[in-house]
């Protein structure tokens, strides 16, 4: 393995501490330019410490996630849009699951306008969102909490969530790879969300585009099996087409916007 420059091991303490680095941002700390920079996260790619994604990268995944505060930071915004747009197709009056992620909790952070909800979640973020709520009823699974990011994971937690059958299951996904398997580091963690899918009416993926740059062990199931996917920009083809033969309805959170005519302009 080539040593690291002193620079490569620096945008890599930064991608460790954030969860992305972006070109942009590296050009300017570092006063090099934007060819330089992409060499480094090439280098880094290749020596898989790093993914590349569009105008950055983020941490290479494989057998670990990133972890849980870090994973706020990557795509932010589009995770807001996101949380929204799904939030928007939540009808008032109505159960629903909503299971461990960050994507999820912005989901749920878009709900507190909602009433006459229950809401069971194996979440103690989402939990904390939504309590206070007097409309919104919260059910949170039993078991043990993963300190790392206040998921109920175990097979009490299952058990809980095998006991309803709601009308909307709201799930991430760490990883979602080509063929269109829906993936996730912790077999645990995938039990319950499994027994979600299960138990649900129709399901909604949640998972911003970073998500088609990573990997994970653990499948949690296929894209098939959901009713709704909300991203924040086109699929690539490949999922488009597992979309489209599904009857997957597919919502963009964050349209690419037209370019401009500059003859029209």
């Amino acid at each position: 393995m080539t040593a690291l420059t002193h620079r490569q091991s620096e945008i890599l303490n930064i991608a460790r501490a954030s969860g992305r680095v972006m070109v942009e941002d590296l050009v300017r700390r570092f006063e090099v330019s934007a060819q330089t920079i992409r060499k480094d996260l090439n280098d880094l790619c290749d020596q898989r410490s790093l993914t590349r994604i569009h105008g950055g990268a983020i941490i290479a995944s494989g057998v670990a996630n990133l972890a849980y505060e870090a994973r706020r930071f990557v795509a932010a915004e589009e995770k807001k849009a996101i949380g929204a747009a799904a939030a928007a197709r939540i009808p008032n009056g109505c159960s629903l699951f909503i299971n461990i992620g960050t994507t999820t909790e912005e989901v749920a952070g878009a709900l507190s306008s909602h009433q006459d909800l229950l809401v069971i979640t194996n979440n103690l973020n989402v939990a904390m969102l939504l309590y206070r709520h007097p409309r919104i009823e919260v059910v949170v699974a039993g078991g043990t909490v993963r300190r790392a990011d206040g998921a109920v994971i175990g097979s009490t937690a299952t058990s809980l969530i095998g006991q309803f059958k709601v009308d909307y299951a709201i799930i991430g996904a760490s990883a979602i790879d080509e063929e269109g398997a829906l993936l996730d580091f912790d077999y645990r963690e995938v039990q319950a969300s499994q027994a979600i899918i299960a138990n649900a009416r129709s399901v909604m993926l949640v998972a911003d585009s970073t998500k088609l740059e990573r990997n994970a062990p653990v499948r949690i199931a296929h894209l098939s099996q959901i009713q709704t996917f909300v991203t924040d920009r086109a699929l690539p083809p490949s999922l488009q087409a597992i979309c489209d033969t599904n009857g997957i309805e597919v919502i963009e959170a964050c349209p690419a916007k037209p370019e401009l005519d500059e003859s029209a302009a």
